[in-house]
């Protein structure tokens, strides 16, 4: 059944799902390279539609493409019932070693938009970010193209990924910006500012009506408790050689899983639902989208849509010490 509760996008005054799916991890990206069974993943990706995760979220890179085809493929048949986000400006150089390069030209973000679409099999994208600021094109110069194309119909609305306040300002100025996307959660909590409702991103979206939409909810999987001071990860994996996932990093870390679990069996739930509710009670215009390969684990994120932390639940929480590496 759906989740129980939802978040208005303001800007197409359009409820979806409290909580949304990261789908880059169908395709041969970041993490451990998925088995590449497209049938499985359409009917991921329909069960998560079925439990109100209508919030997909994707980009041209993820697997040069490839998951774009296969969000395309899998929900063209129920296009209304989904808000599809995508991302442009950043090229894969070598997906095998994950090298990438900034592309903010206009042109070539005309030409990408158009692919992404082709993929999406959809005459329009609900949302379109901008991956990362060329620091060689102007903001106002690529905002402005994206803008062009929100004004031919081509994209629904416009977002930023990975950006500071002051760039937000300006390209709000240019057009409005809808929604921002940056990496956040209990050991990434950079976009809260000096507080709850301090001067970060956070609260710069809520005072201009503007989604947030936290990445990496769950720490890269650590927050979930399943990764271990002794796990190795594949080659190919980003983790490997990330400073948050070294040996002594995940050892010193261990005390935020323990607070995780202190609150998770307090509140007959899992630590990634708490880890989850804990984003989503920073306020009411955010939208974390973890992603999984597994559909136990999509029922589960999904459920912590419900999860309401107490007063308790949400100090103790506030008050975990800093995680350990950049």
């Amino acid at each position: 059944m759906p989740v129980s509760r939802s978040r208005v996008f303001r800007p197409a005054d359009r409820r979806i799902g409290a909580v949304g799916f990261g789908c880059a991890g169908l395709s041969p990206w970041m993490y451990t390279r998925p088995n590449l069974d497209d049938h499985a993943w359409t009917a991921l990706l329909n069960a998560a539609v079925d439990l109100g995760v209508t919030l997909l979220d994707t980009a041209g890179v993820y697997g040069e493409g490839h998951n774009e085809r296969l969000i395309g493929r899998a929900v063209t048949h129920r296009r209304r019932e989904v808000l599809i986000a995508t991302k442009v400006g950043l090229v894969v150089d070598d997906l095998a070693t994950l090298a990438l390069r900034r592309d903010g030209r206009p042109e070539h973000l005309r030409r990408v938009v158009e692919a992404s679409l082709r993929r999406l099999r959809t005459e329009h994208v609900d949302l379109c970010y901008l991956h990362r600021i060329d620091p060689a094109v102007p903001l106002e110069e690529s905002w402005g193209a994206l803008a062009e194309m929100v004004a031919e119909g081509k994209i629904g609305h416009l977002g930023l990924s990975d950006v500071q306040v002051h760039e937000a300002r300006r390209a709000h100025r240019t057009h409005p910006v809808a929604a921002v996307q940056s990496e956040f959660s209990l050991w990434s909590r950079q976009p809260l500012g000096n507080g709850r409702h301090g001067d970060g991103i956070i609260g710069w979206c809520a005072e201009n009506d503007a989604l947030f939409v936290p990445f990496s909810p769950l720490g890269r999987g650590f927050l979930t408790g399943d990764i271990t001071p002794e796990t190795r990860f594949p080659p190919g994996d980003l983790r490997a050689r990330h400073p948050r996932f070294t040996p002594t990093a995940r050892t010193d870390d261990r005390h935020i899983i323990a607070l995780l679990g202190a609150v998770a069996e307090r509140r007959g739930a899992t630590r990634a639902q708490v880890a989850l509710a804990w984003i989503l009670a920073q306020g009411g215009h955010i939208v974390p989208i973890p992603g999984t390969t597994r559909l136990d684990r999509l029922q589960e994120n999904a459920l912590a849509a419900g999860l309401e932390l107490t007063d308790r639940d949400l100090a103790d929480l506030d008050g975990a010490t800093p995680a350990t590496g950049g």
